[in-house]
């Protein structure tokens, strides 16, 4: 089974009734997601949003797992496969492939997405937008074992250092009511 429309259609809903700050920048997904779901096939000729998954993990010295990209840091993330049922599992999978990071929790209280980012995609995948969903997850900073990975290409960095707009501002938000 793979990832259905229809579920991503339910955990973007639940993200906009938790940040309806965004719900307007989010229609348009919301609105072709739920078209995909109703035909069950893409009806937009390959220009519809591409949907990633990706983990921000974060250490009990409240650093976040950054992978090395193109001499930045940046958060593991992925497209879903096949195999896949859920995009929380695609991100725990696409962690597990790049880091080799497996000690990972879930935050109690904090189910679904905690930010939603858009960016024009990768030349490769065309005139399209890549949306990114954001799971928070926990991680002891011993889980990244330098044997397991280069350090040099994976590391626990403070959370201001990554590059994607919103990631340090929400993970701020998110640690500061959990903490």
């Amino acid at each position: 089974m793979a990832v259905r429309d229809s579920d991503v259609v339910k955990l973007l809903s639940s993200y906009m009734h938790v940040h309806p700050r965004e719900r307007m920048a989010l229609m348009p997904l919301y609105d072709a997601l739920r078209d995909h779901a109703g035909r069950d096939v893409c009806s937009h000729g390959g220009r519809c949003p591409m949907i990633t998954a990706g983990a921000i993990v974060v250490d009990e010295q409240n650093r976040v797992l950054a992978l090395r990209n193109e001499g930045r840091w940046a958060l593991a993330e992925g497209l879903p496969e096949a195999g896949d049922d859920f995009l929380d599992e695609v991100a725990l999978r696409v962690l597990r492939e790049e880091a080799g990071l497996y000690g990972v929790w879930t935050m109690p209280g904090v189910e679904g997405p905690i930010l939603i980012d858009a960016r024009q995609a990768a030349p490769e995948y065309g005139p399209r937008l890549r949306i990114g969903f954001r799971f928070l997850f926990r991680a002891h900073s011993e889980a990244l074992l330098p044997t397991v990975i280069d350090p040099t290409r994976a590391g626990w960095v403070p959370f201001t250092e990554i590059g994607i707009p919103g990631v340090a501002e929400r993970v701020e938000q998110y640690l500061g009511v959990l903490a």
